[in-house]
């Protein structure tokens, strides 16, 4: 009999420590660390959506404005830098890394305005209907951007305070010592303060008025004639 509660007890405790375990919150950390982690695959798989409609809007834009070689050429370069950033699933816990994948895609996003602004001096390109297409495609992949970053940066706050706080932070420094810090996107620089652009020719200088004739002297009388003696 006793040998039979004895097995008993071993099965009731193999069924409620690990019941105990989760309900005491170690099984929190790696949940909130899957999540940011699908929610940074989601960012990375907006960003290539972007990149993947890139050269067919470079190509779009050079049949119409091949003179615009300099920002054509600075958007194909941007292209290339951004996707040689190196990134995986430690990138996010790397303060460096992070940042050299964020800088790479907030400069491709500044010269890819200055390219979409080029169809103000062509209104050919403006009727395009591939350009058209292209153009709603990449504005739709911006706002899928913007909501992935958003929901990464949500995800990541909300693992980042678990492992800060009690009693994940008991777990993290114990049972859970990989986990790490996890960084966010924030603003860059040049998006604080919105761009001027404007393709407005330089004004002409204002005519001058055409200087006044100088003044002439006022004729002098002519001399009296001298008296006869």
């Amino acid at each position: 009999m006793k040998s039979l509660a004895a097995r008993l007890a071993r099965a009731a405790a193999l069924v409620l420590l690990p019941l105990a375990l989760a309900g005491c919150g170690i099984n929190t950390i790696p949940t909130k660390d899957e999540q940011a982690k699908a929610a940074w695959a989601e960012v990375q798989n907006q960003y290539q959506r972007r990149s993947d409609l890139i050269p067919n809007l470079v190509a779009t834009v050079q049949g119409y404005a091949d003179q615009e070689q300099e920002v054509l050429t600075a958007v194909t370069e941007a292209r290339a830098s951004a996707t040689q950033v190196q990134v995986d699933a430690s990138t996010i816990t790397d303060p460096e890394q992070f940042q050299r994948f964020a800088q790479a895609q907030d400069q491709l996003t500044g010269v890819l305005g200055r390219l979409m602004m080029i169809q103000e001096r062509y209104p050919e390109l403006r009727s395009n209907q591939n350009f058209l297409a292209l153009q709603s495609q990449l504005e739709g992949t911006e706002n899928r951007i913007a909501i992935a970053r958003r929901d990464y940066n949500e995800a990541v706050r909300d693992y980042n305070t678990e492992i800060r706080t009690f009693p994940g932070a008991i777990w993290a420094n114990t049972v859970h010592g990989w986990a790490e810090p996890m960084q966010t996107f924030e603003a860059s620089p040049a998006a604080q303060t919105a761009p001027t652009v404007s393709f407005d020719q330089p004004a002409a200088p204002a005519a001058q008025p055409a200087p006044a004739p100088a003044a002439q002297p006022a004729p002098q009388p002519a001399p009296e004639p001298a008296p006869a003696q």
